[in-house]
């Protein structure tokens, strides 16, 4: 219990003030707990640092595990039978995956995680390590492997890959600049009318995806 504790509240100090501006006592503090938990349970706030990292990465896959796992393994089923899927099977999964990352990205439980990241983003640590092999490669390499499909190019493309962030982009930006979404819209939170809207919205972007005419 103290060590989730910690945890929780070390993801939301360390997204708001970045490692060096968040003490080991204003990290206890937040967490309710004594100070020397920090040592006894992390080794110190570099341990806890990197433990947050970890626990974002989790919380963020085990969000979308569900989805992500199950076309994961269609993919490898397609493999093994060396019947590759078309490119209807494959916006139906890509549509199922980008919709789950849109309910991620509108949750209230998202806003710590992705201030986490983008500290992260801006100034890369070990963390950030910790972070893209855990929770972004495994995400990206499914992306890529539905888009590779639709764009008739190999998923280790730099086009495909690119590709893939921009996708996941397009659906993070509800997140990351939820205020001036929020603005946008003129409303003051995101409900299930425009959590809705915004499904929608990514399976209107998955299905405007063709392949690139190399007649022109």
């Amino acid at each position: 219990m103290t060590r989730e504790k910690l945890l929780a509240a070390a993801v939301d100090t360390f997204g708001q003030r970045g490692f060096d501006g968040a003490s080991t006592r204003q990290l206890a503090e937040a967490a309710g707990v004594n100070l020397q938990a920090i040592p006894y349970y992390f080794g110190g706030k570099e341990g806890l640092y990197r433990a947050a990292a970890d626990y974002v990465a989790n919380a963020i896959s085990n969000y979308v595990s569900s989805t992500r796992d199950r076309v994961r393994t269609r993919l490898l089923e397609a493999q093994a039978r060396g019947i590759a899927i078309d490119a209807s099977e494959a916006r139906g999964l890509l549509t199922e995956l980008l919709q789950t990352m849109v309910e991620l990205f509108t949750s209230r439980q998202s806003e710590p995680w992705a201030r986490f990241i983008l500290r992260e983003q801006a100034a890369p640590t070990d963390a950030f390590d910790i972070l893209f092999s855990h929770m972004m490669r495994p995400l990206f390499d499914v992306f890529a492997q539905l888009l590779a499909v639709l764009l008739g190019e190999a998923p280790t493309s730099e086009h495909v890959r690119l590709r893939s962030m921009a996708l996941v982009g397009s659906v993070m930006v509800f997140r990351v600049a939820h205020a001036a979404v929020l603005a946008v819209l003129d409303k003051p939170e995101l409900g299930p009318h425009e959590t809705g809207a915004i499904r929608s919205l990514a399976a209107e972007l998955v299905a405007s995806i063709r392949p690139e005419d190399t007649t022109k």
